[in-house]
């Protein structure tokens, strides 16, 4: 617990207003923001410390309007689901607060997915700017937000699209050799990052498996135990939590940038904070939550002790950073970028990144539970 309210001060110092997190010097409305205010909103949740609840708070004022749009950077047309995920920080909004402006938010991002394209078989494109696409990074971004909505509106039809998304891109996505996920999956298989006849792109990221890990664990968190396809859910999450464990690395206790190529370790492939963060996350609240076997403990200890020894970094002000993040990683756009295990250890590794702190704050906590 400790740990994790130096990490989540840490970042707040750094960030003075939540729309500041990931290095941003306009407001913006983004995933990254969404990971780290809800990862504060259980730290609040489990110390009573009403300095994050606050700070959520204050972001949502500011980037939501009266009526309940979204403002910023936020713009529906583009139908990113990236946008979706600072929903899910509305639910607890709501019911602490009342007002009525989360509850109307909470619809217009509902409404979001309502109309967003997709692909033939009814998967969400990840951005409209990426036609027939599903990328696992969107199942994180999506699912447990549609999940919680289907709860809170009461409205069944949306539970079943949230688990039709989650086994639709396991399905497409899964590589039995390795028991792991592709990146992404072209339906059109026209990019040419794509396999000309599945459509899967050809690495296994650690974060975006990361994304889809977390995407199980928090969906589940809705989704009814009469639900037909709960028991489908737990079984992708159980078959990956195995995975998980087979190519985590042996002597750290941490996971690979492109997860099954250790061996290449000379090439450039390195030890990545933010989906070691991830994986120790979903492990631990798939053991607490009963879905894994309390023996996956030990994979989660030796992965939090990897990420203490390797991405914790003391600054000399006394606070605490972490390190050995990928900043960021995708598939076609322009510049074009190609899904080549090259293009994947070229991007820019960084310290202080959301992406790792999020996670690394609800590992915490699960690690506290666990206790």
């Amino acid at each position: 617990m400790a740990l994790a309210k130096r990490v989540a001060d840490a970042e707040m110092a750094r960030n003075p207003m939540a729309w500041m997190i990931d290095f941003n010097k306009t407001p913006r409305w983004n995933y990254t923001h969404g990971v780290v205010c809800a990862a504060l909103l259980d730290l609040w949740e489990a110390t009573g410390d009403e300095r994050y609840v606050q700070y959520v708070k204050a972001y949502a004022d500011t980037a939501i309007l009266a009526d309940g749009s979204v403002g910023f950077n936020y713009k529906r047309s583009n139908y990113n689901l990236d946008h979706i995920t600072p929903g899910t920080i509305l639910f607890r909004l709501s019911a602490t607060y009342g007002m009525e402006k989360y509850r109307l938010a909470i619809d217009f991002l509902r409404q979001q997915l309502r109309e967003q394209p997709r692909t033939s078989v009814g998967g969400f494109w990840h951005k409209k700017v990426y036609p027939h696409q599903m990328w696992l990074d969107g199942l994180f971004m999506a699912t447990p937000f549609l999940a919680q909505y289907a709860v809170f509106a009461k409205e069944p039809a949306a539970m079943d699209d949230a688990v039709k998304q989650l086994l639709l891109v396991a399905e497409k996505t899964f590589d039995p050799s390795t028991g792991l996920y592709t990146h992404a999956w072209d339906e059109s298989k026209s990019q040419a990052w794509a396999d000309p006849k599945t459509g899967k792109s050809h690495h296994f990221w650690g974060r975006s498996v990361g994304w889809y890990a977390m995407a199980l664990v928090d969906a589940l968190d809705f989704i009814p135990e009469d639900h037909s396809q709960r028991a489908a859910v737990i079984k992708v999450f159980g078959d990956l939590a195995q995975s998980l464990v087979r190519w985590q690395d042996a002597e750290t206790g941490t996971w690979y940038q492109l997860l099954n190529l250790a061996d290449r370790k000379a090439d450039g492939n390195y030890l990545e904070s933010s989906c070691s963060a991830m994986f120790v996350y979903a492990l631990a609240k798939g053991v607490n939550q009963g879905y894994l076997d309390q023996a996956y403990m030990k994979a989660v200890y030796k992965g939090f002790r990897g990420i203490l020894h390797h991405f914790l970094v003391f600054n000399p002000d006394g606070s605490l950073s972490i390190t050995q993040t990928c900043s960021v990683a995708g598939l076609g756009g322009n510049p074009y970028r190609d899904g080549s295990f090259e293009y994947y250890i070229s991007e820019r590794v960084r310290q202080d990144d959301p992406k790792a702190i999020g996670p690394f704050i609800r590992a915490c906590l699960e690690l506290n539970k666990a206790h």
